[in-house]
């Protein structure tokens, strides 16, 4: 009778890949939800989560985030072809083809790369921005708001927008 043993060291030299996820999904939904309620829907067609000193998830081609209103009605909508969540920190990272769109005002937000805090619900970017809305386009070196984005605060813009008259300018 024979037998054999594995070494599980020399196993681990072979099949072993410290660059490797801990887990791949495909097809993700996730959803953040506070009280009961849903508050953010994340989808992803591809997500590989790595865990370390910190748990983050690489999410690759494409993903699409639904941020809801108190009520439960999707407001706003975030795409882009990269992202990674960081559930250490709290935060989501986008970029590449990074739309942001508000329903209500019918306004986009186009940029490169955006960040989302999960603890506040801000939105920020430091690149260059595109604001488009029925009113005008407005451009600018980074942008402040929240994740519904019915309020923003555009760093450096530049363009031309049509004002509300009941709208006061400080």
């Amino acid at each position: 009778m024979n037998s054999c043993e594995n070494d599980i060291e020399a196993i681990e030299r072979i099949s072993f890949d410290v660059h490797s996820p801990d887990e791949t999904t495909k097809n993700l939904k996730m959803i953040y939800s506070d009280e009961g309620y849903a508050r953010v829907e994340i989808f992803a067609s591809l997500a590989e989560t790595f865990r370390g000193k910190e748990e983050i998830t690489k999410i690759k081609d494409s993903l699409k985030v639904h941020f809801f209103n108190e009520k439960g009605e999707i407001v706003s909508k975030l795409t882009a072809l990269y992202g990674e969540i960081n559930y250490t920190k709290g935060t989501l990272m986008v970029k590449d083809s990074v739309r942001l769109y508000n329903y209500q005002k019918k306004q986009t937000l186009e940029t490169e790369a955006l960040f989302w805090n999960q603890k506040d619900s801000s939105i920020y970017s430091q690149s260059s921005v595109v604001v488009r809305s029925p009113k005008g386009t407005i451009f600018g070196e980074g942008i402040r708001t929240k994740q519904d984005f019915s309020k923003y605060e555009l760093i450096k813009p530049v363009g031309h927008i049509v004002i509300d008259k009941e709208l006061e300018i400080n």
